[in-house]
């Protein structure tokens, strides 16, 4: 017989809950939200190149993950901008790391009048993939599979 512990166990059924909300999830749904926030091949003028494609992918993912994870509080009668209030600070957080990323990888520090319209793309871009997570998993809580 195998004990598990309180704290092992939640996280196997955080990772199965996860892998879940992943099946809708497709890279060609992330490729296209890069061409639609931040142009079809182009960072302010700068390549796309494959790091910045994949920093793109994963901070959608964990953005659609903290949606799909906060959804629970969605099911159970919040409003979503009640829900998006309580991880605010994860939210800022995955922009923060987009935009320095960008940034980084893209060179383009010496162009200080797009960091602006960089920062709010950014906030848009994860603001859509935490909607989109929280949907899902609304859903997913809705035909109860969670």
């Amino acid at each position: 017989m195998i004990i598990e512990g309180f704290e092992e166990r939640r996280r196997v059924r955080q990772v199965k809950y996860e892998r879940r909300l992943l099946r809708d999830l497709s890279v060609e749904n992330m490729r296209a939200g890069i061409r639609e926030f931040f142009g079809p091949d182009s960072f302010n003028g700068i390549r796309v190149s494959e790091v910045l494609e994949e920093g793109c992918f994963d901070v959608a993912i964990e953005s659609y993950l903290l949606g799909g994870h906060y959804s629970r509080f969605g099911y159970y009668g919040e409003s979503e901008d009640m829900v998006r209030a309580r991880c605010q600070q994860e939210e800022t957080h995955l922009i923060d790391a987009l935009f320095n990323f960008i940034l980084y990888w893209g060179k383009v520090g010496e162009q200080e009048l797009y960091s602006d319209g960089l920062y709010y793309r950014c906030s848009v871009y994860v603001e859509m993939w935490w909607k989109e997570g929280f949907r899902t998993g609304e859903r997913s809580y809705k035909l109860r599979l969670h």
